[in-house]
């Protein structure tokens, strides 16, 4: 008799689909850890802050004198708990794993009371931290997970108070705004090292993703389920997609091509979502160096 097993994320797992999360349980663990590395070994030592959660957290130690991990699990697990309510228990099952398994990580780490730099270097440990934490985020990002922070409360904020208005633009504010309130709390030099690294976090980010590249890829999907994919792209990546009928020069059967402009990042949570929805998919992913139009997150056709 076969035995499943039913992961967080509610599916059923056989060997092969085990093995796989077992692979993807060892690249969070790694991720983790390069995060927690960057937290425990270079921000809280050099007395510095970012955006997120993590910026959250940090104000709330200026007042608090308890350890980050412990402070960083409650506020994962309230926005774990606010996600779920709010936009169901599919978004939270997306955030659930690393809810618990960072914090976890970031406990452990807190224990060994490493100080990676010799004497305290301000610059040098933004620098540091946006390279350890573009380094967790680009390997989670890879594997088509997702951590529970101020992206999954601008989903929140999105979806009920401004539909009208893009994902990217609310993170961004969230994220600006937690930085902003920090030079009230830490400093103004404090939230200019917090963008520092946030700068370098970014580019780490694309960096673990596609390596020196550009920040835009072109997908070329042929599938069986198009109207599936289709619908995925535009209501959970939030990319617009074009339809080709294309024929087969061997079989000349008829199919549906679908082509989509997006993010490293957004590319990898499309594979996933075809990986899991149609094994016998064709993908074909294409540089992009840049695109002009009046698409979200591209240059603007008009400019000079």
């Amino acid at each position: 008799m076969k035995k499943f097993l039913k992961t967080f994320s509610g599916k059923y797992l056989n060997k092969k689909a085990l093995k796989k999360f077992g692979i993807d349980l060892f690249f969070l663990i790694v991720a983790c850890s390069a995060g927690a590395f960057s937290l425990t070994a270079v921000m809280l030592p050099n007395g510095l802050t970012s955006g997120g959660l993590t910026g959250v957290v940090r104000i709330i130690q200026k007042f608090v004198h308890v350890d980050f991990s412990i402070l960083y699990y409650g506020g994962a697990i309230i926005i774990l708990v606010v996600v779920s309510a709010i936009m169901g228990i599919k978004e939270g099952r997306k955030v659930l794993l690393l809810s618990i398994l960072y914090p976890t990580v970031i406990f452990i780490f807190e224990r060994v009371n490493f100080n990676l730099l010799e004497e305290k270097d301000t610059i040098l440990a933004a620098i540091f931290c946006g390279v350890f934490f573009g380094t967790c985020s680009g390997l989670v990002f890879w594997r088509g997970y997702a951590f529970c922070g101020t992206d999954a409360i601008a989903k929140i904020i999105k979806k009920k108070l401004l539909p009208t208005v893009a994902l990217s633009q609310i993170l961004l504010i969230i994220d600006a705004s937690i930085i902003v309130f920090s030079a009230l709390i830490y400093g103004r030099n404090i939230a200019l090292y917090a963008l520092v690294t946030q700068v370098i976090l970014t580019k780490t980010v694309d960096f673990v993703l596609y390596g020196f590249e550009t920040k835009i890829v072109q997908l070329e999907i042929i599938t069986q389920l198009p109207d599936v994919v289709t619908e995925y792209i535009i209501r959970d990546i939030e990319r617009g997609v074009t339809e080709v009928e294309i024929t087969g020069a061997y079989t000349k059967s008829k199919r549906t091509k679908l082509i989509t402009l997006c993010s490293p990042r957004e590319s990898i949570l499309i594979k996933k979502f075809i990986a899991e929805t149609d094994k016998k998919a064709f993908v074909t992913v294409v540089r992009v160096d840049t695109v002009w139009g009046l698409g979200e997150g591209f240059s603007d056709i008009n400019d000079n």
